[in-house]
């Protein structure tokens, strides 16, 4: 055979082979440009696990740290409480009263229901608000407020009101928190969707829960002998019952121990 034809049937081949080729790759190319997978939204994440949340603060927050000092309670304060036999405790930082009259309370206890005593009988009243009832230690406890924004769980700014087995509050015991000069510009602050997202990631978020409430506040970031530092905060109420905390700036999640001080992780 001539090989001037062997070598022509043998390009001609190949360039036949070389167009296959290419057509195939042009072929495999357009098709994974609609085969891309994207991943799924945060948003599709707790979709798919059946959790729930309400609406969600939809403008940037801004806010700071606080410094804040416990008060000490003078004799002269105890003097103006009426109905009431009232002590100081931890070299005055605490303050002890025992009720002349219990309050009677209902079994479903609302906020309502103790807010002419806070107003009327209580020094300060008006700087807490309702924070948690416990069934277990038969106690209602209210958080201290700054700017309207409550300090969870602060040994230092709450009052603790202890219930009988009637149903009556018959004592409480009360501390209060000074502000110190908070120095520094207020910062945006975390979403409370990412926070959301946190506490997805570490678990604690059960498939099928429902975040019931969402609330900013402040927790204790630094403790000092004479004073402490706290941190904006993330309050997320899972299904009517249960608390979680994130701290507004870092997005650690935040848990308390049985003295009320915090930890992050």
């Amino acid at each position: 055979m001539d090989w001037s034809k062997i070598k022509t049937i043998f390009i001609l081949t190949f360039l036949i082979l070389d167009v296959y080729l290419l057509f195939q790759f042009m072929k495999i190319r357009d098709a994974n440009k609609y085969e891309i997978i994207t991943p799924a939204s945060f948003e599709e994440k707790l979709k798919a696990d059946e959790i729930e949340y309400v609406d969600l603060p939809k403008d940037p927050i801004k806010a700071q740290y606080l410094s804040a000092k416990p008060k000490t309670f003078t004799k002269s304060e105890l003097a103006k409480l009426k109905g009431q036999t009232a002590v100081l405790r931890r070299t005055g930082t605490s303050l002890f009263a025992t009720l002349e009259k219990p309050i009677q309370i209902t079994a479903k206890f609302e906020p309502a229901e103790l807010s002419a005593f806070l107003k009327d009988h209580i020094l300060s009243g008006e700087d807490y608000q309702f924070g948690e009832k416990s069934e277990k230690d038969k106690t209602i406890t209210y958080y201290q407020l700054s700017e309207n924004y409550p300090l969870f769980k602060n040994i230092n700014g709450m009052i603790t009101f202890k219930v009988d087995g009637d149903n009556q509050i018959v004592s409480y015991e009360q501390t209060y928190l000074e502000w110190m000069d908070n120095k520094g510009a207020k910062e945006e602050i975390l979403a409370p969707l990412k926070a959301i997202e946190t506490l997805h990631q570490k678990g604690m978020l059960k498939p099928k829960s429902k975040i019931t409430k969402i609330e900013l506040g402040y927790a204790t970031l630094i403790q000092l002998a004479a004073s402490q530092v706290l941190a904006p905060t993330w309050r997320f109420e899972v299904d009517g019952k249960e608390s979680l905390f994130v701290n507004a700036f870092e997005g650690q999640i935040i848990q308390f121990n049985s003295d009320d001080k915090s930890k992050v992780e």
